[in-house]
């Protein structure tokens, strides 16, 4: 297994375990106990989208396509889509979220889970030494849009 890595995101560190698989879009994968993938977000999207208030699926589980939408999340920063990071057949989402979403920001790696999937990975998920390049790759992007709504914010938009 490889090591954990830290992604430092200006002075605060993204904690990324090696035991799981990564998603270009944030979210991690790993086995959970019987079986499936165990699906969260990374702690670089948690601590992108700070305090998470909302928590909704707009499907139900079953087959998924890759790039589906699946639900939404309502965060600090902005409403977004949730996607599937893969392909398979969703088994459950995590009910304990339904009720009080703050588990993703409190322990994204453990309560804060989001659901199980049957899927095979492979060709879709990168291990922690190429999530870490890919967060790496699009840092610099990544703060010049975070200055941006700071800027926007402050100028009264």
């Amino acid at each position: 297994m490889p090591d954990s890595l830290t992604f430092l995101m200006g002075n605060h560190p993204a904690e990324l375990p090696g035991d799981r698989l990564y998603f270009r879009n944030h979210m991690w994968a790993r086995p959970a106990a019987d079986g499936p993938l165990r699906v969260g977000f990374s702690s670089y999207a948690v601590r992108l989208m700070q305090d998470v208030y909302f928590l909704e699926w707009r499907t139900d589980p079953g087959l998924v396509t890759l790039k589906q939408e699946i639900g939404y999340i309502e965060t600090q920063k902005a409403t977004s889509g949730l996607y599937a990071p893969l392909p398979g057949r969703v088994l459950r989402f995590n009910p304990e979220l339904l009720a009080d979403p703050s588990g993703i920001n409190a322990d994204p790696y453990g309560a804060g889970w989001l659901f199980e999937i049957d899927a095979d990975p492979t060709g879709h998920a990168l291990d922690v030494t190429g999530y870490f390049a890919h967060l790496e790759a699009g840092w610099e992007a990544t703060q010049r849009m975070l200055k941006g709504q700071v800027n926007s914010i402050d100028d009264g938009e």
